[in-house]
């Protein structure tokens, strides 16, 4: 292990850390900042043990749209699901779709599958043995190939750029 990567085992993660510390306090210190970079430092040298194969960030640009998109898409379906159940509950179609995965990196298959839980309306139930289906419930599906090509349009096609990790 190089000596850069022995002592900041993932660089990108304790900047995240440290700009998402900086937004919890409200405040820019002296003291905010050091608490923030031993944060920063600490918890990905402690954790790096977990992360045995991390994925490589290919297009940084392409991984930016992607969380616009998804913060986007969870205002949208916040709206969408408080018409749904505010409105009569006889209307909802809840139903389990088998999602066929294109990702075959398992940090990808969980920022999908987590991505897909924070949308609200749907939630990853399982992943199959194999890591090639996942299981997703939805509140109201009319169109069980609609919602999977959804979520492969707006969540997996950019993932497999942003990780290049995609079934040859």
């Amino acid at each position: 292990m190089r000596l850069r990567s022995k002592w900041l085992p993932h660089p990108l993660l304790s900047l995240i850390l440290l700009l998402t510390w900086q937004l919890l306090m409200n405040a820019t210190s002296v003291g905010t900042l050091i608490m923030g970079a031993i944060l920063g430092w600490v918890i990905p040298l402690i954790t790096h043990v977990f992360w045995p194969n991390p994925p490589t960030l290919q297009r940084p640009l392409v991984l930016l749209g992607f969380v616009l998109r998804v913060l986007f898409d969870i205002v949208i379906a916040n709206m969408q699901v408080a018409k749904l159940i505010l409105g009569p509950t006889r209307q909802l179609q809840p139903t389990f779709v088998e999602y066929p995965l294109q990702l075959t990196h398992d940090f990808a298959i969980s920022l999908l599958a987590s991505t897909i839980s924070l949308t609200p309306g749907t939630v990853s139930a399982d992943l199959s043995d194999d890591r090639r289906t996942l299981l997703i419930h939805g509140l109201n599906v009319t169109d069980a190939d609609e919602l999977i090509r959804t979520i492969k349009q707006r969540y997996e096609t950019p993932l497999l750029e942003v990780f290049e990790c995609s079934r040859t």
